[in-house]
C-alpha cells in the first residue's frame, strides 16, 4: 500500500491531467451539438469495426464445425445423386431404386492424421464401428477421387491403406477405351501425385490427358474418378503397357472423405465364397 501511495505522489501531476482532460472532453461534448455529433459518429464507427472483427474471429473459430456440416450435407446430396443416376438404361424414365434401397451411401469423415512421404502410407478417421464403418469399405474424396481402403476399425476411428501405399491395388478403367487395368502406387514411385496403372493390354490406342476412373470391380462403385493419363505407355516387354497418370487428389491437403457403404458388399462376399477355388 505504501508503494502504491509513493507511486501516486511521484505522478500525481499525470493522474490530474488525465482527470482534468476526462472532464472536459465529457463536458466539451455535453455542451456542444457538435462536438457530440462528430464524437458519437467516430465511436460508432470504432465500435461497428471492433464487431466486424469479433464476428470474423468467431466465423474463424468455428470454421470446424461449419467443415463438418457440409461435409455431412454433402454426403447426404452424393447420395440422393446415385440414387437418381441409377436409371434403367431400357426405360430412362424409370428409377430402379428408391433412395431407401440405393446400393452405395456416403459417410463424410474428418481426417485426423495422414502421411505422404512413407512407402506404406496411412489415414485416420474419426469414424468408426459405431458409425457403421467396417474393413474393406471403399473411401473417395470430395468430387476429387480415390482415398483408399478401410483397413482396421475400432469404435470411434478407423485407419484407411491410402492409394499411397505400396500395397495398394484398384481395379481401374480408360474412359474412352473402356480397357481395364490394376492402379499401383509405390512400385519404383515416391511422388503422391502420380500413380500407374499396370496390366492394360498394348491394343488399345491410349490418348494422353484421358480420363482414368474406377471400374466397379471391387470395392469401389463404377466411375469415381481417379487422374488424368500423363504417359501413355512404358513398354515392359510383354504384352501389356504401364500408364502413367495424374492423379486429381492432392493427398497433402486431404481434411474431409467419404466412407462408401455398399449394401450389398456382405451378401457378394457370402456368394462368392461357396465358389469352388480353382487356384
Amino acid at each position: 500500500m505504501r508503494n502504491l501511495w509513493i507511486f501516486i505522489n511521484r505522478y500525481n501531476a499525470f493522474f490530474l491531467f488525465v482527470i482534468f482532460f476526462t472532464i472536459g472532453v465529457i463536458l466539451t461534448v455535453k455542451n456542444n451539438a457538435y462536438q457530440r455529433s462528430v464524437t458519437f459518429n467516430s465511436t460508432n464507427e470504432v465500435v461497428g469495426q471492433a464487431y466486424i472483427r469479433l464476428n470474423v474471429f468467431k466465423r474463424y473459430m468455428n470454421l470446424g464445425d461449419v467443415n463438418d456440416s457440409l461435409a455431412l450435407e454433402n454426403a447426404r446430396l452424393k447420395t440422393q445423386l446415385l440414387a437418381m443416376k441409377n436409371i434403367d438404361s431400357a426405360k430412362n424414365v424409370l428409377v430402379k431404386d428408391t433412395l431407401n434401397h440405393v446400393q452405395y451411401t456416403y459417410l463424410a469423415a474428418r481426417v485426423i492424421k495422414n502421411s505422404i512421404t512413407l512407402r506404406n502410407n496411412v489415414i485416420t478417421i474419426n469414424k468408426g464401428s459405431v458409425d457403421g464403418i467396417e474393413s474393406g469399405m471403399a473411401v473417395i474424396s470430395a468430387g476429387k477421387g480415390v482415398v483408399g481402403i478401410i483397413r482396421d476399425v475400432s469404435p470411434h476411428l478407423a485407419t484407411i491403406e491410402s492409394l499411397l501405399n505400396k500395397d495398394a491395388k484398384i481395379s481401374v478403367s480408360i474412359r474412352s477405351t473402356k480397357a481395364l487395368g490394376s492402379l499401383v502406387w509405390g512400385d519404383r514411385n515416391s511422388d503422391y501425385r502420380k500413380a500407374f496403372i499396370k496390366d492394360v493390354p498394348n491394343h488399345f490406342q491410349v490418348k494422353l490427358r484421358d480420363t482414368v476412373i474406377t471400374s466397379g470391380f471391387g470395392s469401389f462403385p463404377p466411375g469415381v474418378p481417379v487422374g488424368l493419363i500423363s504417359n501413355r505407355g512404358i513398354s515392359t516387354g510383354d504384352n501389356f503397357l504401364t500408364i502413367e497418370i495424374r492423379l486429381f487428389n492432392d493427398f497433402s491437403t486431404l481434411q474431409y472423405v467419404y466412407v462408401i457403404k455398399d449394401k450389398l458388399a456382405q451378401e457378394q462376399k457370402a456368394l462368392e465364397l461357396k465358389l469352388p477355388n480353382e487356384q
